[in-house]
């Protein structure tokens, strides 16, 4: 038996229990990992509100980092012993776990298990937005991009992997520290969306040209304002929804807007293969041991008080990454 975290109904953070549930062994294609630490994201509040579909009672989470186990038939890329972290299915808010070996990828010894878990889902997400999620025209250095949540986990990761890369990313938040935070990590500019049009002020530092790219897990809060900082032709990267989901709109708005492009992103379509997680990975490793992107952890929760760190990520109380701790 482990202790996990469960849901039973569809609700605020009450709904989560703490509980003792069993673990059994891999089947083929399948690990088993003792976590160290637990990563907590804005889709695990999806899935316990019933934003996202899932059958109940469920384990949320979809990362961690920890020891393998056991390991099932037909996995060769990891054996017992092995350090690893994941970004996957639901399930990850316990002590150990099994689940499938596609998405597991082995640890570099030089990253701890807190970042390993604080950075797999949110840093695979940075990749592909910023490395796939290409307008038509592509990106160059130089270009300016839009990111809302420039303060939150994915946020920082991707101001200073947009750095890194050339870009000149324009970060939002909704305070003057939280600007400030996405300044000192690489973004180009930062502005408070509480105190200004976000739009208006976007058009300004581009000399009236517009973005090529905005990236938006805001949703329903940010989208009209988003489509207004779209150069002609730009494009419209939504991949999630934290203020709630985006309203139906007519296609016609964004030939008016300037022919703009929109594509709903998911993470897992693009780690659909194993080779595909582990290209991904390896640069996001590569990355984070050369010191170009450093992973920030601004809050640790036990497991026990997983409510409380749910009740803080949706209050946007939160900067940075949130893990969950394991005695």
């Amino acid at each position: 038996m482990v202790r996990a975290v469960q849901i039973r109904q569809h609700g605020g953070p009450e709904v989560l229990e703490l509980v003792d549930l069993p673990v059994g062994e891999p089947g083929p294609g399948e690990i088993r990992i003792r976590h160290h630490a637990i990563g907590l994201n804005f889709i695990d509040v999806y899935f316990r509100t019933g934003l996202y579909a899932g059958a109940l009672p469920m384990v949320p989470g979809g990362e961690g980092a920890g020891v393998i186990e056991a390991v099932g038939m037909g996995v060769t890329h990891l054996k017992v012993g092995d350090r690893a972290a994941y970004a996957g299915p639901q399930g990850s808010y316990c002590e150990a776990r099994v689940l499938p070996a596609t998405t597991v990828c082995k640890l570099p010894d030089a990253i701890p298990f807190d970042t390993g878990a604080a950075m797999m889902l949110k840093g695979l997400t940075a990749q592909y937005l910023l490395k796939k999620s290409r307008p038509v025209e592509g990106l160059e250095p130089g270009d300016f991009v839009l990111f809302h949540a420039a303060a939150g986990g994915v946020g920082l990761i991707a101001c200073q992997w947009a750095r890194a890369l050339g870009f000149k990313l324009i970060g939002t938040a909704g305070s003057d520290e939280k600007c400030a935070l996405a300044l000192a990590n690489g973004a180009a500019y930062a502005i408070n969306y509480a105190k200004e049009d976000f739009a208006a002020r976007v058009k300004e530092i581009t000399g009236g040209q517009g973005v090529k790219v905005v990236y938006d897990s805001v949703g329903k809060d940010t989208w009209e304002g988003s489509l207004s900082c779209l150069r002609p032709f730009g494009l419209m990267v939504s991949f999630g929804n934290a203020s709630g989901p985006v309203p139906p709109f007519a296609p016609g708005i964004l030939g008016a807007k300037g022919s703009l492009y929109v594509t709903r992103q998911t993470l897992f379509t693009h780690m659909a293969t194993r080779a595909s997680t582990q290209a991904m990975a390896d640069d996001l490793f590569d990355v984070v041991a050369s010191g170009k992107v450093a992973i920030h952890i601004g809050q640790r929760h036990a497991l026990a008080d997983v409510q409380q760190a749910h009740r803080d990520l949706e209050a946007r109380k939160t900067t940075g990454c949130t893990i969950l701790t394991l005695p």
